[in-house]
């Protein structure tokens, strides 16, 4: 299990989904290695390639349910490119599939930036990882 506060945790996703009109109704987060989130990626989205987040939507309305498949060796990857703080960019990756539950995508043109300033506003609500990131990636 990676080192998230899962209460700190729950109470950040329900204020991120609010403020896009929405509430958090069942989300459930496996985490995984890359070989299971390929095999995901392959079985049921027909995509041959690893990536960090897998989001299966359950949505009613706005009330946000949903699968979230997460990558821990991606992430920690994703971590050491961007020269990022291993826990930051976990809680990225998770707030992202609630992001993508309340209907922001980042596939299109010009979606990716919109995706990330979404994170990046998210990441600024979740202060109670100031102090958790005792996991610093290495430069």
């Amino acid at each position: 299990m990676p080192p998230i506060k899962r209460r700190d945790t729950t109470r950040w996703l329900r204020t991120v989904a609010a403020s896009y009109g929405c509430k958090i109704g069942e989300l459930g987060y496996v985490f995984c290695d890359d070989d299971k989130i390929l095999e995901i990626n392959r079985q049921y989205l027909n995509h041959d390639y690893y990536t960090d987040i897998i989001t299966f939507d359950y949505t009613e309305g706005r009330i946000l349910n949903g699968d979230i498949y997460i990558s821990l060796d991606t992430v920690r990857s994703n971590a050491l490119q961007q020269h990022t703080d291993y826990t930051e960019e976990l809680y990225r990756v998770i707030v992202h599939g609630v992001l993508h539950l309340c209907g922001i995508n980042d596939k299109g043109p010009g979606e990716r930036a919109v995706m990330q300033e979404a994170e990046d506003r998210a990441l600024a609500l979740c202060t109670f990882t100031q102090g958790a990131k005792s996991q610093k990636v290495k430069k």
